[in-house]
């Protein structure tokens, strides 16, 4: 069964077109893998469907059957869309437990039916998935990644999913800039949540690195604005050897 469905998707930027006629289709539970050349549309693509304001487009993008374009970005979030950045911003004075303390009951509005009743429970429950993200304690009573190493602003982007429980998490280009360890530690945390969610996963990359901890389904190639090739774990063999070139 189909969760994302993706239908002749353009999508352009102060006039200059990127996505021309895109289609997806990711079935519920699944794991795919995005791939393509920079400037493809790769990482335009997740930032429409999270709702970025400043691309224009048509065509149809829904989630579990409801219109990701008749949605609010937080509305997007709420029906159960999450987008890790690939470069997460800091916003000094709002501290990270804070913040996730806020998204918890947002998630969670009736305090009789939440899992953590308090802020104190919640505390814990949050600094049990940061140690096994190797997030420092101290740094959930800093300012939303104020200060934060690259990788640590990576393992907060995981820890926020863990939070959110999605239904769809998209991770555009999240090993960008990582080392081995952290690359390792993200995608552990990602498997580790997926298995105890079922939650749908888009891993959108230029390298084969992270997904050698990841089981998936599905690879997909982007070029020129669309879907140009699809293929198995084999595929991002090939991809590793031969270069976009030939797909192009």
């Amino acid at each position: 069964m189909s969760l994302l469905k993706v239908k002749n998707l353009q999508t352009q930027i102060d006039g200059q077109p990127i996505l021309r006629g895109l289609d997806l289709d990711v079935a519920e539970g699944k794991t795919v893998v995005i791939m393509g050349p920079n400037g493809s549309g790769k990482s335009t693509l997740s930032k429409v469907l999270a709702g970025h304001p400043d691309y224009e487009s048509t065509g149809s993008a829904t989630l579990n059957g409801q219109e990701l374009f008749d949605l609010s970005p937080d509305e997007r979030s709420k029906a159960g869309l999450f987008l890790a950045f690939q470069y997460p911003v800091e916003i000094p004075g709002v501290k990270v437990l804070n913040f996730l303390w806020t998204v918890y009951t947002q998630k969670h509005p009736d305090r009789e039916t939440r899992e953590h009743k308090s802020i104190v429970n919640f505390r814990d429950f949050l600094q049990e998935k940061a140690k096994r993200l190797d997030i420092k304690p101290e740094l959930l009573t800093r300012g939303l990644n104020e200060g934060f190493s690259g990788g640590e602003k990576k393992r907060l982007e995981i820890l926020q999913m863990a939070v959110l429980e999605p239904k769809l998490a998209i991770l555009d280009e999240t090993d960008s800039g990582l080392d081995i360890d952290a690359i390792r530690i993200v995608a552990k945390g990602v498997s580790e949540i997926k298995k105890q969610t079922g939650m749908t996963v888009i891993v959108i990359t230029h390298y084969q690195r992270i997904l050698q901890y990841l089981d998936y389904d599905e690879v997909l190639v982007i070029s020129g604005g669309r879907v140009v090739k699809k293929g198995g774990p084999e595929l991002v063999e090939e991809l590793e050897k031969t270069g976009y070139g030939q797909i192009r």
